[in-house]
């Protein structure tokens, strides 16, 4: 189902809607050729792209770039249960199957990387490649949060477990606590570009959305979380900023057990959490080059 949406903020991408399961994704799209799917991170939503979505429609590939459930435009569930990973990772197999294709290219960032980790665990058919940036894999995320250093980066993984109140917090001083978790990329976002991210974070309902993803992970008992793990069998690569104040850089490369056909981890040394806006060229090129020329 097309629909008006925010896909004539770049220049002319086409902007649809996927009735998956319970939800309602939307997405913009371009390109034609093999399907790659870019999914977002934690502020983000698809916009978080912007830099990568037209090199790789010219490169020869069709782009969908969602809202992930509970972001922007897609629909919002109320309940921390509709965060379930295991939902999240449905609503991905859904929409690769809905745009028409079997499989596809699967790339992430953030809390999008932690989705596409899970969807090509849980439904590897629908994932021919893998490309994570800067998520960790889950076990070893687990293992990160036994360590002190890495417990105070994520501290916000705690306070957005709180009811209520991170809601009020975030919302407060023009969305200060959001974009302050911009605050590293480089070179730093716009006024414009903020004014999207602040329509997007402002749409109903959104901002408890995204919080619910922290509150259904610590929700998660790590015996239950851990049983779900499977190998990956997708070729993977994994691309890492190094100047990540949330993640730690020994937290970037998997267990072989659990990513047995892993490539490569390839580290950019000056480039932050946000590396697909620091180095945007560079990720995009790593992006063509792993996932191979159009078939």
């Amino acid at each position: 189902m097309e629909q008006q949406g925010q896909g004539h903020w770049l220049n002319g991408l086409r902007d649809g809607y996927a009735e998956v399961g319970d939800v309602r994704l939307h997405y913009v799209e371009a390109g034609d050729g093999p399907l790659v799917v870019l999914l977002h991170g934690f502020p983000e939503f698809w916009y978080g792209w912007r830099q990568q979505i037209e090199p790789l429609a010219a490169a020869g590939f069709r782009v969908v770039a969602p809202d992930l459930r509970g972001y922007n435009l897609s629909s919002r569930p109320d309940g921390v249960d509709a965060y379930d990973i295991d939902a999240l990772a449905a609503d991905i197999r859904g929409l690769i199957l809905e745009r028409g294709a079997a499989s596809a290219a699967l790339v992430g960032h953030d809390w999008g990387g932690t989705v596409a980790w899970m969807t090509a665990m849980k439904h590897p058919e629908v994932v021919d490649r893998l490309v994570i940036l800067n998520a960790a894999h889950p076990r070893k995320l687990t293992q990160g949060l036994h360590h002190p250093s890495q417990l105070q980066k994520s501290w916000y993984f705690f306070f957005f477990a709180l009811p209520e109140l991170p809601e009020t917090v975030v919302r407060a001083n023009d969305w200060h606590f959001f974009r302050h978790f911009l605050r590293d990329a480089n070179p730093a976002y716009t006024r414009d570009e903020f004014d999207h991210y602040i329509e997007a974070w402002s749409q109903p309902g959104a901002a408890t959305g995204m919080i619910n993803y922290y509150r259904s992970s610590v929700r998660t008992p790590p015996k239950r979380a851990e049983a779900a793990l499977r190998p990956i069998d997708a070729p993977t690569l994994v691309i890492w900023g190094q100047r990540d104040h949330y993640l730690g850089p020994e937290l970037a490369e998997p267990d072989h057990d659990d990513v047995p056909h892993l490539d490569r981890v390839e580290r950019l040394p000056d480039a932050s959490h946000w590396v697909h806006h620091d180095e945007a060229e560079r990720v995009t090129e790593l992006i063509v080059d792993f996932v191979g020329p159009p078939l």
